[in-house]
């Protein structure tokens, strides 16, 4: 090592804590935790849970892309008799648009075609593309007055992941992971599964910061499973290694870190140390995951025929049952292809049967096996669409822009009334005009359905006590039993 190298070494933070002393009392500041590790099967964060949980686990069905709130959920039929009609401005009140519909010089009103029906004994409002989650409507909570800030896919997705538009906060699995640990030793606390939808399979894409860790330790960061291969990289170990060579040569690894982690104090050497464990434990764990010879044929059968291609929603809505009944904390799925600027009718019924039949069968298979009681399902996108067309309407086509202002999501399950569909917006479904929910509101809830007060889950970082909601959230209490 040259001199201006040694200099620097000696002028490190760490490297000044762990060899004067202080490195044992400084480590548990760096990590934000009481003890050195913080533990696999725990959170961080002594005292956790802050109250009794409804919920042991999250799946949340991410629909990446933003689906059409009106053709699927909020039927606004008074629209047919202003088909073709200018928004007013009395309604748009000046907000702003998308770059790809401001030049318009008109924004044609463009009313949905397909048909609605009161579904289930609450009568809650699905569209007939939605048929099998339509025999589940009482099982859902629909919140039609869900609202964010940004209008774009990017930084709308980062925004719903991570409670800020801007990259490098941590995402919800992240803080969950971070805050509660795991109740699996053998498989990550956050496990994430992409798939691409037949509606659009050229749409947005997905970046693995979306369910990165940010400034939180990285063994809190999601698992993406690949959908082709081993699903995760160099599951199996090379030819010529055997599971004893590769135990001893993580011991012989696990050795030298140590070494170096009580010399330097350095919270990410035991992040590693931890990361090669798991690496280790999911090499038995993953395969029997992904197996699902053992499945019964009418399982298999309910989920449709889609769940027997690796990669597609109904596979990945199959193995989040599995990954639920092994204590997986959290469970985040995202389907591409819901960004319809044109052509939506055919699109969206591309993107209606990819899911609805394999939403449907992952809610009916968690209560029959009764993990629904303690498993929380969110469904949704990250905004709304427009009821005015992005460029011409015909009697049977149309597309829809971007829309911040009013979407709708579904939760069901622990903690959630069944049932009940709150929030309503205007005629134009374009406005709010009764109980607004905003996507901190949402993951502050979130939290809470796990035990967690948003406002007490925190990470202190470049000085600052960060946490999902930042300073905002409240809960949404009249969805909560």
């Amino acid at each position: 090592m040259n001199q201006n190298l040694q200099i620097a070494d000696r002028l490190n933070r760490r490297i000044f804590l762990g060899r004067s002393g202080l490195g044992a009392m400084a480590l548990p500041f760096l990590t934000h935790s009481g003890s050195v590790l913080g533990g696999e099967a725990r959170g961080e964060i002594p005292g956790l849970p802050h109250h009794p949980a409804k919920a042991k686990r999250i799946i949340y069905l991410f629909q990446s892309g933003a689906p059409s709130q009106m053709d699927l959920f909020d039927p606004k039929p008074v629209m047919e008799k202003h088909r073709g009609e200018n928004l007013p401005d009395s309604i748009r009140q000046g907000q702003r648009l998308t770059t790809m519909t401001s030049g318009q010089s008109t924004f044609p009103i463009a009313p949905s075609i397909f048909k609605f029906e009161p579904r289930g004994q609450s009568g809650m409002m699905m569209s007939e593309l939605l048929p099998n989650m339509a025999q589940v409507a009482d099982e859902f909570c629909m919140i039609r007055s869900m609202h964010t800030e940004a209008i774009n896919h990017d930084p709308a997705i980062t925004f719903c992941q991570t409670g800020s538009q801007l990259a490098g906060r941590p995402s919800i699995g992240s803080w969950m992971s971070y805050g509660l640990g795991s109740e699996n030793q053998d498989l990550p606390a956050y496990v994430v599964l992409t798939s691409f939808g037949s509606g659009r399979p050229d749409d947005q894409p997905l970046y693995d910061r979306l369910w990165g860790a940010g400034f939180l330790p990285s063994r809190h960061q999601g698992v993406k499973f690949r959908n082709a291969g081993d699903a995760v990289l160099y599951l199996s170990d090379p030819p010529g290694v055997t599971r004893s060579m590769r135990r001893k040569t993580l011991d012989r690894l696990k050795s030298l870190n140590e070494e170096r982690a009580n010399e330097l104090g350095d919270p990410e050497i035991q992040a590693r140390i931890s990361q090669y464990e798991m690496a280790f434990r999911m090499q038995a764990s993953v395969p029997d995951l992904l197996n699902t010879a053992d499945e019964p044929a009418h399982i298999l059968e309910m989920y449709g025929k889609d769940v027997q291609r690796p990669g597609s929603y109904a596979a990945n809505c199959l193995l989040a049952r599995r990954l639920a009944e092994r204590d997986v904390r959290f469970i985040q799925l995202f389907h591409m292809g819901w960004d319809h600027h044109g052509n939506l009718p055919n699109a969206l019924r591309g993107q209606c049967t990819d899911t609805d039949q394999a939403t449907a069968a992952l809610i009916k298979d968690l209560k029959a096996r009764g993990l629904l009681e303690d498993t929380l399902i969110v469904w949704g996108g990250e905004f709304g669409r427009t009821i005015y067309s992005q460029g011409g309407i015909t009697a049977d086509n149309y597309g829809r822009d971007h829309h911040p202002r009013c979407f709708t999501i579904l939760l069901a399950g622990a903690g959630i009334k069944a049932g009940l569909t709150l929030g309503e917006t205007d005629d134009y479904c374009y406005n709010i005009v009764r109980d607004p929910v905003h996507v901190h509101d949402l993951n502050a809830t979130i939290l809470h359905l796990m035990g967690v007060d948003h406002t007490k889950l925190t990470y202190r970082y470049q000085g600052r006590d960060f946490r999902l909601t930042d300073i905002h959230g409240e809960l949404i209490r009249p969805i909560l039993t």
